[in-house]
């Protein structure tokens, strides 16, 4: 009996192995975007990725993969977003939108709890009580993946929303191989190509002579076994040293650079800089550069009860920095100005962050340029800082 009980776990390990292999990297056409999206729709995932809408590409959930933006691009400036058609029908080929991946991971607003008077007492409703979604994101960029780890350091405590949402998300990623005109990923380390154990599928977009296709490497065991289910085939050397080829060459293209370096000594050296009163009379402190942002997580808390009083319910909602009452104490708020709210941001953005949570909260995405209304950039802020620094 004992000889037959080890004769089994041997062959079901076996077993296991081959399920959860992971190949090597493979291709697919443009059509086999659909049938990856069927098989994401299949396993009970909610496919979020970028469309069209409104004037812009935004992150929204997808009923298919024609939904993507073929053949659409953008143009980018210090306040200023466009789009654009493009001279082929590349699906990723375009920049950071408006919106990132943490709106469906941590939402702008969500509910914690409602309460209803009985007779008895109350009647407690906890959001804990609601089954998270599956989510499937497609089309991730690498700095998007970094900003998600970022976030994962921040949010993912045990039991929390967030690390619920998050053990059940499936990560396609995209390798970057057009960035925008604001984009520094390569100055920041997070780009253009994504990471290793970062994401389920990764997928290199190529147009060519070949025609129009995606090299999708595997990187997690759940990636593998959905991959299966995916008509491919075998990608040759030559296509791997394609797409190698040209996710390095993005990197020579960024729109910026940022001179990472010693940024946390910088930060913590330029309290009393001259820059915060020439950045301050441009902010408008409206908090879009933190809205906008990946890794910004601040929230706060608001209840809200009926008429009545017989029901209240308790919401979390994104909050920012740059409002006035984000510091608010007994007394009043310790930063009042718009200069002490800028450097606020700043400082905790690129030096302290470093301090509570072992990296820096930029990723080099550049939404922060693009949708301040007053195209404050904050690479310019830094060289200036720096110049400032090294003034005798």
């Amino acid at each position: 009996m004992e000889s037959e009980g080890q004769e089994h776990v041997s062959e079901r390990t076996v077993v296991m192995a081959t399920a959860t292999a992971i190949p090597d990297p493979r291709l697919i056409d443009a059509a086999g975007l659909e049938n990856l999206c069927q098989a994401l729709a299949a396993e009970g995932y909610h496919v979020i990725g970028p469309a069209v809408q409104d004037g812009a590409i935004v992150l929204r959930e997808l009923s298919s993969a024609a939904e993507l933006p073929f053949g659409w691009g953008v143009r980018l400036e210090p306040g200023g977003y466009q789009l654009r058609h493009r001279d082929d029908t590349a699906a990723f080929g375009h920049s950071a939108g408006p919106q990132s991946w943490k709106r469906f991971l941590h939402p702008p607003r969500e509910r914690l709890w409602s309460a209803t008077r009985t007779a008895e007492g109350f009647d407690l409703d906890g959001a804990e009580d609601d089954e998270p979604p599956r989510y499937a994101f497609l089309g991730v960029r690498p700095c998007d993946l970094r900003a998600i780890a970022i976030q994962d350091r921040v949010l993912a405590q045990p039991g929390s929303r967030y690390a619920a949402r998050r053990a059940r998300l499936f990560i396609v990623a995209v390798n970057c191989t057009e960035p925008g005109e604001t984009c520094f990923c390569t100055s920041m380390g997070t780009g253009p190509g994504a990471e290793g154990g970062a994401y389920d599928l990764a997928l290199t977009e190529l147009l060519d002579e070949h025609g129009h296709r995606f090299l999708v490497e595997v990187g997690s065991p759940q990636g593998a076994d959905l991959f299966r289910q995916v008509p491919s085939e075998r990608a040759d050397h030559a296509t791997l040293r394609q797409a190698r080829s040209e996710v390095e060459a993005a990197a020579d293209r960024m729109g910026r650079q940022m001179q990472a370096d010693g940024l946390r000594e910088l930060m913590a050296d330029s309290h009393q800089a001259a820059r915060w009163d020439d950045v301050a009379a441009r902010c408008l402190t409206c908090g879009n550069c933190t809205m906008a942002c990946p890794t910004c997580f601040c929230t706060t808390i608001e209840d809200t009860t009926d008429l009545t009083g017989e029901h209240a319910e308790r919401w979390e909602l994104w909050d920012s920095c740059f409002d006035l009452d984000f510091s608010y104490l007994h007394g009043g708020s310790v930063r009042t100005s718009p200069k002490s709210r800028y450097r606020q941001w700043l400082t905790h953005k690129l030096g302290t962050w470093h301090d509570q949570f072992g990296s820096s909260g930029c990723v080099g995405c550049g939404r922060c340029i693009v949708w301040c209304p007053v195209g404050i950039d904050l690479t310019e802020e830094v060289k200036a800082l720096r110049a400032e620094q090294d003034q005798p």
